[in-house]
């Protein structure tokens, strides 16, 4: 995984969510952009949940970065 990939990833439009997963399996969502934030060159990105907690991670050990929705909730029309 590339910091371009993760810069592209969060800086589309419209926003799509994604999660990014680490080397141990784990998953951390990014449901909004504004859930990320990391400096340009920086190996550090800070993870914010909905709960007012956060993770700071080490973007070396994200092994990869998966789409997980299109941020919008999808409705289904009644007949």
């Amino acid at each position: 995984m590339t910091t371009d990939a993760l810069q592209k990833l969060h800086a589309a439009r419209p926003f799509r969510s994604f999660s990014l997963r680490l080397g141990d399996g784990q998953r951390l969502p990014v449901e909004h952009p504004e859930m990320l934030a990391y400096a340009p060159k920086s190996r550090l990105a800070t993870v914010y949940f909905s709960d007012g907690s956060f993770e700071i991670v080490d973007l070396l050990l994200v092994t990869g970065l998966e789409v997980t929705g299109n941020g919008h909730k999808l409705r289904r029309r009644g007949r």
